[in-house]
């Protein structure tokens, strides 16, 4: 492979991070899921089942355990019988058909024994610094039934219904980081195999899809007895774990700006690393043919229903045309080829389209973009202490470099601040309402940074430039969080939304989407401009049949010759 000449800048902050491209983003091979199984094929983790104590209705419990070469892991799942007027995906349901503790270890009957006291209960419960993590999941009811009746009748589930839908069960949370007495992640940080971002959920949401498709092959031998048919590994295989997420992850990437700065900065720099590659060998131009044409077909089973999403896979499935089109007349292998592909994207294409040659570039390229993986945890505790010496003029500059665009906006026209965030009381659940049909401003959460960066910045027009910040913070600490968020942006340049987090027209789905699409998530659904709906693990080996040669890859169907 020919190593890149760096010359290729990242891509401006001021591009990448309006809300409409991070609405647009897909996974890549620096995503949560595919960093995962790459490293779970390579250490040779072992997995077994030590528990599956379900009895003839579902009800029960299973144990699934996952060996690091340093630490033991195990998913604790709990059955239920639920009753179909109680299934919800909504976060103030409080009955699931499945829950789920990722224990810390292997759990001893005594902690199993604790946890069904409290899983099952789920936020109204509390678990200890030996969990990891806390879920739940309920059934997609229909595709559930058609798998149990085809394989307790001795046949196999309609593959085309399987890729309609994509799952047998989608979770409705995964928490962790210390929710509900849960262990904070400083517990685990300093773990080679946990230390990037969300692996212990990521691994959790895994050992899931294992349980899920045990548990329905359970119910089909209950039903069909010795006629049952076991599940062919090769439809199996497709069958992944749905994800219902709203309002809850939207503000996350507000609230953790160092954080979503490395992630970013760590794609954006994986694809200036791959663009400035001034030549590619025949191989890699094969292997970047080849996952497009598979991409394609991933592509031709992605449906939604909301207006948004229809009129953007209607771009984008115009777009694949285009692409195959340029390949078909290009070569890629001289003169800068993935370069004039971004280039040519970035004229020709919607930024649906610009946003997958992104990340398909980095494909045929491993070795020269998998190990940046390991910038993307925020280990910078020092950069949220604010800097109380610096001269105001340093910080008014600032804020102009960070939120320029926002310092012309009227913030007292109602489509400009027609939101506000907030946390319900009921749930203790980030919500956006209508600021001016809801008795909420009282209530408001900090997650309109650059209204609050512009206020910050007309407090500043009177004081001497030389003074230190820390004397116009101590005569208004309000302004604390814009000054510390500003200070952040020196060492985090892809930290900051650029766009109104509290305008009429905001859509928090292109917050859910920019998360999602670093745990590795695809097919997004939106089912309102508020929550979506996702699949995970759609496509991957399972425990027993992960290897190095399939544990990357696995996100792109293969294409039938």
């Amino acid at each position: 492979m020919t190593e890149p000449r760096p010359h290729i800048k990242r891509r401006d902050p001021a591009m990448v991070m309006r809300l409409s491209r991070l609405g647009s983003l897909h996974q890549c091979r620096l995503s949560f899921m595919r960093q995962l199984t790459r490293r779970m094929a390579q250490e040779e983790w072992v997995f077994s089942r030590p528990k599956f104590e379900i009895n003839d209705k579902g009800v029960g419990y299973a144990v699934y355990a996952a060996q690091s070469p340093s630490h033991a892991y195990s998913l604790v799942a709990f059955a239920h019988d639920l009753p179909p007027e109680q299934r919800s995906d909504r976060v103030i349901a409080e009955a699931w058909d499945a829950t789920f503790a990722l224990f810390d270890g292997i759990p001893s009957d005594d902690d199993i024994e604790r946890l069904s006291q409290n899983v099952p209960l789920q936020e109204a419960g509390r678990v200890s610094e030996s969990e990891l993590s806390l879920s739940r999941a309920n059934r997609s009811v229909r595709l559930w039934a058609h798998v149990v009746d085809r394989l307790a009748a001795g046949q196999q589930p309609d593959l085309d219904q399987i890729h309609k839908v994509g799952y047998l069960m989608r979770t409705t949370a995964v928490y962790g980081s210390g929710k509900f007495g849960a262990a904070d992640r400083e517990k685990i940080a300093d773990r080679a195999e946990v230390n990037s971002p969300f692996q212990a959920e990521m691994l959790s949401v895994y050992l899931t899809r294992t349980f899920v498709r045990d548990l329905v092959q359970h119910m089909a031998q209950v039903k069909g007895g010795d006629a049952t048919a076991k599940l062919d590994p090769d439809i199996a295989r497709w069958l992944g774990i749905g994800n219902s997420t709203g309002l809850g992850m939207a503000p996350f990437i507000v609230n953790h700006p160092i954080l979503f700065n490395n992630w970013i900065m760590v794609r954006e720099e994986a694809i200036s690393r791959v663009r400035s590659i001034e030549t590619a060998s025949a191989e890699e131009e094969s292997e970047f043919r080849n996952i497009f044409k598979r991409s394609k077909l991933s592509m031709s089973w992605w449906r939604s229903e909301h207006p948004v999403q229809i009129e953007k896979l209607a771009a984008l499935n115009a777009d694949l045309t285009s692409i195959s089109t340029y390949l078909d007349q290009e070569e890629l292998q001289n003169n800068y080829p993935w370069d004039r592909l971004v280039r040519w994207s970035e004229a020709t294409l919607s930024q649906e389209g610009q946003e997958l040659i992104a990340s398909l570039i980095l494909e045929p390229y491993g070795d020269l973009v998998d190990g940046l993986s390991s910038c993307m945890a925020d280990n910078n505790s020092d950069a949220h202490v604010i800097n109380g010496a610096m001269p105001v003029a340093e910080v008014r500059s600032l804020f102009e470099q960070s939120f320029g665009w926002a310092m012309d906006l009227d913030w007292t026209a109602p489509e400009n601040c027609a939101r506000a965030w907030y946390v319900s009381e009921e749930k203790l659940e980030p919500r956006l309402g209508e600021r001016f049909n809801e008795p909420i401003a009282e209530y408001e959460q900090p997650l309109a940074p650059a209204r609050d960066t512009v206020r910050a910045h007309k407090a500043l027009a009177g004081w001497n430039g030389n003074a230190p910040i820390a004397e116009f913070l101590l005569r208004h600490p309000e302004h604390r969080h814009a000054v510390r968020r500003a200070q952040m942006a020196t060492v985090a340049p892809y930290g900051e939304i650029h766009d109104n987090t509290i305008s009429a027209v905001v859509l928090p789905i292109d917050m859910l989407r920019a998360k999602l699409s670093f745990f590795g998530a695809t097919h997004f659904d939106p089912r309102s401009d508020r929550w979506v709906r996702i699949c995970m693990y759609s496509g991957a080996p399972y425990p027993e049949d992960l290897t190095n040669e399939n544990a990357d890859l696995w996100v792109y169907p293969e294409v039938q010759q």
